[in-house]
């Protein structure tokens, strides 16, 4: 199967209304303790311009009001509009993967969402808009920007903006957006879900990213935001833009983290072996076979694997990395 790479984002409406209004959206929303901002992140569900959506809750054994404010807004939209799970409690990767996971939903497409997030009135017509075209068959990613805001709802920055072009030998690297941005066919959602049990899944925004464009799929990347993403001291993922994100990066690289990171990757990618294109393959198989060469080695295979980063400091790092063995 042919890889297919975004141009240039969507930004009108040119699908009929009743086409976009046909496409039921699975919302996945994992909560645990979110009660302080979760109010205002399940209005701006509310708010969407596109209308055909139902929330699936899953809570990961939250004591605070997080449970009983869903429940108040499961009575207010009705059981068929927001449906509550019980999480799994073993992390919000793992809470996320067992809704991708549960036979039980079923939707044309699927949106993640964190707990404390604001979500722009058109979030979802503009993923649907930019997905519509793609065939059903092939897997399909729309994710983007954010603005940043502090806890008292003040615009704080953006997320780094990517312009180089989305693809599989970026993925190996490098996530593309937060999953809190990202909108996916249900092909794409099929192919997550194929993901073994007992893989270690260091992000589901990662591994999406990682699937969909190494399976021949679409990946779209808008470099115009999509939603607020709240910066305050309970986030569990950060939106690495600052100076100390950098730094914080830098001390996991040396620590060995990015290492560990790419090997319960390369695990996940290897159970979807055969779904992927052959050049993909090829660029797995090199990079793959590099971090467990000697240097010159290394330094080779990388270059024949062709990973990039999406920032020139963000290669230099790579660069750094490899040299010291940390791939």
């Amino acid at each position: 199967m042919k890889q297919l790479l975004a141009t240039e984002p969507v930004t009108s409406i040119s699908n009929p209304a009743s086409e976009l209004a046909a496409c039921r959206v699975a919302i996945f929303l994992c909560t645990y303790n979110g009660a302080k901002f979760l109010v205002e992140q399940l209005d701006s569900f509310v708010r969407q311009t596109h209308q055909n959506w139902v929330i699936y809750a899953s809570d990961d054994g939250s004591s605070d009001a997080t449970l009983s404010i869903l429940q108040r807004y499961q009575t207010m939209l009705g059981a068929e509009r927001l449906v509550i799970f019980e999480g799994p409690s073993q992390g919000f990767a793992k809470n996320f993967m067992s809704l991708v996971k549960n036979p039980t939903i079923s939707a044309d497409y699927y949106a993640f969402s964190d707990q404390d997030d604001l979500w722009f009135v058109d979030r979802l017509e503009r993923g649907l808009a930019n997905l519509l075209a793609t065939p059903a068959t092939t897997p399909a990613l729309f994710c983007s920007r954010t603005r940043l805001i502090d806890g008292s709802g003040q615009v704080i920055g953006f997320s780094p903006l990517f312009a180089r072009q989305p693809g599989f030998r970026n993925a190996l690297v490098q996530s593309l957006a937060g999953a809190n941005t990202m909108l996916l066919n249900a092909a794409a959602r099929d192919l997550l879900a194929k993901t073994p049990g007992d893989a270690h899944i260091v992000s589901h925004d990662w591994l999406t990213y990682l699937l969909v464009s190494g399976c021949g799929g679409k990946v779209i990347y808008d470099p115009a935001p999509t939603l607020d993403y709240r910066q305050h001291g309970t986030n569990l993922i950060g939106a690495n833009s600052s100076f100390a994100d950098c730094l914080v990066r830098i001390r996991k690289m040396f620590a060995g983290t990015f290492r560990e990171w790419n090997r319960h990757n390369l695990y996940a990618l290897n159970s979807h072996h055969k779904q992927l294109t052959a050049d993909s393959r090829k660029a797995f198989e090199c990079f793959e076979q590099a971090r467990a060469s000697s240097l010159l080695r290394r330094m080779y295979l990388l270059r024949r694997a062709g990973v990039y980063r999406q920032t020139f400091l963000g290669n230099i790092g790579l660069v750094v990395a490899a040299s010291i063995g940390r791939i």
